[in-house]
């Protein structure tokens, strides 16, 4: 869960989070911090153009585990047929061992490190789990978090962001009235 919520928490927003996919150097700098040394000295800006779109569809999707109004039923499928195709270019292998299975990248290098990503995805769907990770709600923020509520309910990463929506509501309610 944590290389997913990593490579969603990527993206630039309005609480000082810089663009971490902006450029090559940048994808660089992250795929070697996460274990991806290969990958990381072969990046170009087409694959930080490609990391970007593949983390963008991620937080759509966890926008709509969030039930953000902003994330239609269109959308969503859009989006799950985008990453159908882009998973497609990332194949993983089941690795099998006296201890159980797995899955793995197929591939060394980028496709391997997209490949992980896509992998760590799919054990969070086989656990139950990936439902309960979710992105903030609040506009701007998009922040990835696990869901840790009893009822599965979260929808804002912080206290921080939830207030400033409840805010934000309040205020559009008292222009309504006025």
């Amino acid at each position: 869960m944590e290389l997913v919520v990593d490579f969603a928490n990527t993206h630039v927003d309005r609480f000082g989070r810089v663009e971490r996919f902006g450029d090559a150097a940048g994808l660089s700098a992250w795929l070697a911090e996460h274990g991806f040394a290969e990958a990381a000295s072969d990046a170009t800006e087409a694959d930080a153009a490609s990391a970007r779109e593949l983390r963008d569809a991620v937080i759509t999707l966890l926008l709509s585990h969030s039930d953000d109004s902003e994330v239609s039923e269109q959308t969503r499928d859009e989006t799950e047929d985008f990453l159908r195709r882009t998973a497609l270019r990332y194949p993983l292998v089941a690795v099998a061992n006296h201890d159980g299975a797995d899955l793995a990248p197929a591939h060394d290098g980028l496709p391997g490190a997209f490949g992980s990503v896509f992998a760590a995805v799919t054990k969070l769907g086989l656990k139950g789990s990936w439902s309960r990770l979710k992105a903030c709600r609040n506009r701007g923020c998009h922040f990835a978090f696990l869901d840790r509520t009893r009822n599965a309910s979260g929808a804002y990463c912080s206290g921080t962001c939830s207030s400033q929506v409840a805010m934000r509501k309040y205020r559009q309610r008292r222009r309504a009235t006025s």
